[in-house]
């Protein structure tokens, strides 16, 4: 954009320096003065948004770029967020407040832009997602913990040599694999999906530690591989069966004779 600058008289003869602007389109006009609140008086504007209403204080030169910029910091929309209107119309950022009408307690109305409005809703929407997959892991992981100390319980039972019911290692399996099932039940994305993955693994590791006890507590008392064999206590009868003793031999005085004895 090109500029010049020429001497001019005004009609009631006070001279003064006039300076031009070379528009798009080659038109000649005269360039307008940058924005200064000092010398551009201040007009009040009231915004509308939504059951919302401001107040701005703005200069009247002022374009509706400038009055986003302000109403950034009222509303927390950013300037690429916000559509004004001025009777309906919806006005572009480098349009003037006083090419269009706007003058002091005029109305100009804000909307959100609708993309914007939906992208917040979907991220809100995210991140309640997002913290409902963080409290249902919170819970998972609270019910792990129990289930973990009955694990080591359970480990300690049998590296003690007691003999635990096989109803016992098919219990506490079950009770993780629920654990499992609700993990699996949870959308998660991001840290959240992370944090679901390292409960899977370690409810997963527990579920084998639990197939490995049961194995060695059936191991320990099949037969021939008794940890705490009960001593068996046999009865010794006079016949010498069942004692470590062979049977007493007759007397060697005894006399075996051939005298039958006649019956009727």
């Amino acid at each position: 954009m090109k500029t010049s600058s020429s001497k001019g008289e005004a009609n009631d003869g006070v001279k003064g320096n006039i300076d031009w602007e070379l528009r798009p389109g080659g038109m000649l006009v005269q360039k307008r003065k940058s924005l200064d609140s000092s010398s551009s008086p201040m007009i009040k504007i009231k915004v509308s948004h939504g059951s919302y209403h401001h107040e701005l204080t703005v200069p009247a030169q002022s374009t509706f770029g400038h009055l986003k910029g302000v109403l950034a910091t009222e509303t927390g929309l950013e300037p690429k967020e916000q559509r004004l209107l001025v009777r309906g119309k919806e006005k572009e950022d480098e349009e003037w407040l006083h090419m269009v009408g706007v003058k002091d307690m005029s109305k100009v109305v804000l909307l959100e832009d609708p993309a914007s409005k939906e992208k917040k809703l979907e991220e809100m929407q995210k991140s309640e997602d997002t913290l409902k997959a963080w409290e249902a892991i919170s819970t998972v992981r609270t019910e792990v913990d129990k289930l973990h100390k009955k694990v080591v319980a359970l480990e300690t039972t049998v590296s003690d040599g007691t003999k635990v019911e096989d109803k016992e290692f098919a219990i506490l399996t079950e009770l993780l694999m629920v654990q499992l099932l609700k993990l699996d039940s949870i959308a998660a994305d991001g840290e959240a999906k992370a944090q679901r993955r390292f409960e899977v693994r370690r409810v997963q590791s527990y579920v084998d530690t639990v197939d490995n006890l049961k194995a060695r507590n059936c191991g320990a008392f099949s037969n021939g591989g008794n940890i705490n064999a009960v001593p068996v206590i046999w009865e010794a009868f006079e016949s010498g069966v069942g004692s470590m003793k062979s049977p007493t031999p007759f007397p060697a005085t005894t006399v075996i004779t051939k005298n039958w004895e006649h019956f009727e």
